[in-house]
C-alpha cells in the first residue's frame, strides 16, 4: 500500500518504535511512580527519559513542563479547561480543528466564556492584525493552529504569540501537524502552551500526546486522581507534572514515543527536507492535472506536508475510494474535523481529498499517486 495519510497518524512506525513498545510490555510493564520495586523504578526512569528527550527536542527548559496526555485532543482540552475561567473572552480562527472548536463552543453555549472567530483573508492567511482587532480587555486566551490539517498552510504563529502577550493574553498553539514535521522550538516561539500528538510527526504509538506548559503557568487540572505522590492530600498536588497527570500513564506508548523522538533527533534535518520536497512534488504535480483544484498554498515556506484537492464537483469520498480500491493508495476525504476551513474554501458539501506525506514516503510513491489521480480525472472529469 502507498500510505499518504500521515496527517491522521504516521504509518509505518520506525522499527525502533515497534521494538520499544514490545520490549516495554515484555520486560518493564510495571506502574511508574507507584511502587518501590525495581520494575516500577525502571518504568519511572523510562518516563523521565522520555520527558527529557522531548524537552531537548522542543528546546523546553524544564522536562517537568512536558505533560503526557492521551493524544493531542486531550492535550488541547487540558490546556483550554485548565486556563479558562468564567467571564473570559477567547479568540481563535477558522483553521482550528474540532478539538479546539468544540470545547470552546461548549463553554460559550454554557455562558461561561465569550468567543471570537477570525477568518482568513483571500490569501488564505490568518493576519495577526485581524486577531488584534477582536482582542478585548477580558481576553484570556488566543488559540491558533500552527499548520492547517486540511490545507497544510503554516500560520504566522510567532507574531500571533507576540501580539497576544502584548495584550496580556495567553496563547495556546495547536502543533498537531507541526511537531515532528517542522522545527518546533518552544523557547523561540514563546507560546504559553503547545499541544501535540505523539503518534503523528513524532512517530510514537497512538494513544500518546504531549502538552508543553510554560514554566510558572499554573493550570487547573481537568482530571484529578492518583499521582503516586502526596497521597495524603485530598486535593490534587500543585507540583508539575503530577498536577496534570492523574492515573496510570501509557508506559508502552511513552516508550515508543521516546524511540520516535530519538529517531527524529538523529534524522530531523534530512526528514524535514525530504517531506518538504515530496509535498512540493505532490502539489505541483496535482496542479498539472486537468480538472484538479488544489487548495494547498504554493511555495515551500507557506505550507507543510499536507496537500488538499478536489476533482471538479466530484464528491471527495468517491475519489478517495477509487484511490484505495483501484490503486491501493491510502488517503483521507471529507471534512477532516475542521468545518470552518471548508466553509472558507467553499467545500462544505464536497469535502476535500487530503494527501499527506511523512518520514517513509518515497518519490516513487508520489509519482504513482499522481499517475493514479490523473487516470481518475480522465475517468470522472
Amino acid at each position: 500500500m502507498i500510505y499518504l495519510d500521515y496527517a491522521a497518524t504516521s504509518f509505518p512506525k520506525p522499527d525502533a518504535v515497534v521494538r520499544a513498545v514490545a520490549n516495554t510490555m515484555r520486560y518493564c510493564g510495571a506502574n511508574p511512580g507507584r511502587s518501590g520495586h525495581r520494575l516500577s523504578i525502571a518504568a519511572g526512569s523510562l518516563v523521565m527519559q522520555a520527558r527529557e528527550a522531548l524537552a531537548q527536542y522542543l528546546n523546553a527548559p524544564d522536562p517537568f513542563q512536558i505533560i503526557f496526555c492521551l493524544n493531542c485532543t486531550d492535550a488541547l482540552n487540558t490546556a483550554i479547561g485548565g486556563v479558562l475561567r468564567a467571564g473570559d473572552h477567547v479568540v481563535t480562527t477558522y483553521y482550528e480543528h474540532n478539538s479546539v472548536l468544540r470545547p470552546l463552543h461548549t463553554l460559550e453555549k454554557r455562558g461561561q466564556i465569550s468567543l471570537s472567530l477570525v477568518a482568513p483573508r483571500e490569501d488564505g492567511r490568518i493576519h495577526p492584525e485581524d486577531i488584534a482587532s477582536v482582542l478585548r480587555p477580558n481576553t484570556r486566551l488566543v488559540v491558533v493552529n500552527y499548520v492547517s490539517n486540511v490545507t497544510g498552510r503554516i500560520q504566522p504563529v510567532s507574531q500571533i504569540v507576540q501580539l497576544s502577550h502584548a495584550h496580556g493574553a495567553l496563547c495556546l498553539v495547536d502543533g498537531a501537524q507541526a511537531a515532528g514535521h517542522l522545527p518546533l522550538d518552544v523557547e523561540q516561539l514563546q507560546a504559553d502552551l503547545v499541544a501535540m500528538p505523539g503518534h503523528k510527526g513524532l512517530l510514537g504509538p497512538q494513544g500518546t500526546g504531549v502538552l508543553y506548559v510554560r514554566e510558572g503557568l499554573m493550570l487547573a487540572p481537568v482530571r484529578q486522581g492518583g499521582t503516586g505522590s502526596e497521597s495524603q492530600l485530598m486535593l490534587q498536588p500543585d507540583d508539575m507534572p503530577d498536577r496534570l497527570e492523574s492515573g496510570t500513564l501509557n508506559l508502552p506508548g511513552i516508550a515508543g514515543l521516546l524511540a520516535g523522538v530519538r529517531f527524529l533527533q538523529a534524522h530531523a534535518d534530512e526528514l524535514h527536507a525530504q517531506q518538504a520536497f515530496h509535498a512540493d512534488l505532490l502539489a505541483s504535480g496535482l496542479r498539472d492535472i486537468p480538472g484538479i483544484h488544489v487548495y494547498t498554498p504554493e511555495g515551500l515556506a507557506g505550507r507543510a506536508g499536507v496537500v488538499a484537492f478536489n476533482l471538479g464537483q466530484v464528491d471527495s469520498g468517491e475519489v478517495a475510494d477509487l484511490l484505495d480500491r483501484d490503486y491501493n493508495i491510502a488517503c483521507r476525504a471529507g471534512m477532516h474535523c475542521a468545518p470552518l476551513v471548508h466553509r472558507f474554501l467553499g467545500t462544505e458539501n464536497q469535502g476535500a481529498i487530503r494527501l499527506s506525506v511523512g518520514w517513509a514516503t518515497t518519490r516513487q510513491e508520489i509519482e504513482q499517486c499522481l499517475l493514479a489521480v490523473g487516470r481518475i480525472a480522465g475517468q470522472l472529469g
